[in-house]
């Protein structure tokens, strides 16, 4: 990557949160001047001054930036959650400002190698899955991106013999400029943050971005049942590798019945079955093959690989079991923020479920959502912005079974005195958790308490 002389660069850092922290403790003292500015005028100074490391020794601006700030700002770094097409931002880009996104910061202070995982559902898993396989092999691995830990959190720690395993959202990947993984995926992609990005085509547009800078002696790897993410291989410069889960490949890793195989080049390789696996449901077979796929890029042992792969356990929020009462299992997919990812949950269940949905509202339909029901849907128990707009679409399908409620509490006490022994109860809202809860973290934390205090 090339070199970049901050200490000429006042630069401005949009966001106090965990990335914007992270990406002023990466500068302080390489920049010439910092300025953290945080939009919510709610925000006190002192509350973020407290999250900075001691040596920060720049400026804190809250509500709006001064014409002076703008003036002399040659470097603006964005925290994912702040849209591009904000009009300070458009000003500065028009003024010709350098305009970064954190993770492009962070990988600009990075050494080593890296993998980027994005899609619109499973980056975590796999990119859990891939960061265990890796810290098999190699003794320097750190898992980052929209996983947790922000990119410049670790940058200056990695050294040329670091593996970086980063989970991006569209949010990053729409604001990167020479961000350039050894290792790219793109999982799938299905409507989601249409509230942000306005269209599906500037969605996918900004998930293409992680594998632009590619060179042909890296790697891509693709899924081959995903029409618009199969016709990216041809944007893409670098070996593309697909995997499927429904038909057998010349050249990439697919399941063949319950086998996992790898093929490049005629050679053939088994794996291993899906039935070692601790994760359910063919979309996470499906993640198991990518993450697979991106450690044999990295030159991981197939011993190493099968043996991650059999140790994993699905992540928190994920399809997440949760405990047992009274024969109903209970499983938390509080990270089904939008209807593509609940419908795989809703797959993913062996038995009569009684589901748990509603939420913020992105302004995606919930078709699809409601037409995975197929029967095994005992009971929708409807809560959030989009209670009512999921009613609405379940009467279109002839779905009568939904139960409004106005709590967490009140939807696991309905399910704990409904489900039968052998039935599940599911929560996969498919809409973010914004207006009830801070994030989708702190809804699921509330829904595996309740059904854990439930008595058996």
């Amino acid at each position: 990557m090339s070199e970049f002389d901050y200490s000429k660069q006042t630069v401005i850092v949009v966001g106090a949160g965990k990335s914007g922290i992270a990406a002023v403790d990466a500068l302080s003292g390489r920049a010439k001047e910092i300025i953290l500015f945080e939009g919510d005028e709610t925000k006190k100074e002192e509350d973020i001054r407290a999250k900075l490391s001691p040596s920060f020794d720049g400026r804190i601006v809250i509500g709006s930036l001064s014409d002076s700030d703008m003036d002399k700002c040659t470097l603006l770094v964005l925290s994912p959650g702040v849209p591009t097409d904000k009009d300070f931002v458009v000003k500065l880009k028009e003024k010709g400002v350098t305009i970064w996104g954190e993770a492009e910061l962070g990988y600009r202070m990075s050494k080593g190698r890296l993998a980027a995982i994005t899609g619109t559902n499973g980056k975590t898993t796999t990119t859990s899955l891939l960061g265990e396989i890796a810290k098999s092999q190699f003794e320097s691995v750190f898992v980052v991106g929209n996983i947790g830990t922000p990119c410049t959190e670790v940058a200056l720690s990695t050294t040329d013999d670091s593996v970086q395993v980063a989970e991006m959202s569209s949010f990053q990947l729409e604001s990167i400029d020479e961000f350039h993984p050894q290792v790219s995926m793109i999982l799938n992609i299905t409507p989601d943050h249409l509230n942000r990005h306005h269209t599906m085509e500037a969605y996918a547009d900004a998930k293409a971005n992680i594998m632009r800078n590619q060179t042909p002696d890296e790697t891509c790897i693709l899924n081959y049942e995903d029409e618009r993410v199969r016709n990216m291989a041809a944007l893409s410069k670098a070996k593309v590798v697909f995997f499927s889960s429904e038909r057998e490949l010349e050249n990439g890793i697919f399941l063949r019945g319950k086998q996992i195989i790898y093929r490049d080049g005629g050679v053939e390789t088994y794996i291993m079955d899906t039935d070692e696996m601790n994760i359910i449901g063919k979309h996470n077979h499906e993640n198991a093959m990518a993450a697979i796929a991106g450690a044999i890029a990295l030159g991981v042992s197939l011993e190493n690989i099968r043996k991650s792969v059999r140790e994993f356990v699905a992540v928190e929020h994920r399809i997440e079991y949760t405990c047992t009462k009274n024969g109903v299992k209970y499983y938390n997919d509080s990270k089904g923020t939008n209807p593509d990812a609940s419908v795989q949950a809703v797959k993913a269940m062996p038995s009569p479920t009684i589901l748990i949905g509603g939420g913020y509202d992105k302004k995606i339909p919930f078709d699809d959502y409601v037409k995975a029901f197929d029967g095994k849907i005992k009971y929708l128990l409807l809560m959030g912005q989009t209670a009512g707009d999921i009613a609405k679409c379940c009467d279109k399908y002839g779905f009568k079974d939904y139960v409004f409620v106005n709590s967490m509490k009140e939807a696991i006490d309905f399910a704990y005195a409904h489900a039968e022994p052998g039935e599940n109860v599911l929560l996969s809202p498919a809409c973010a958790s914004w207006g009830m809860y801070d994030n989708y973290e702190v809804r699921g934390r509330e829904f595996k308490d309740l059904a854990r205090n439930l008595p058996d």
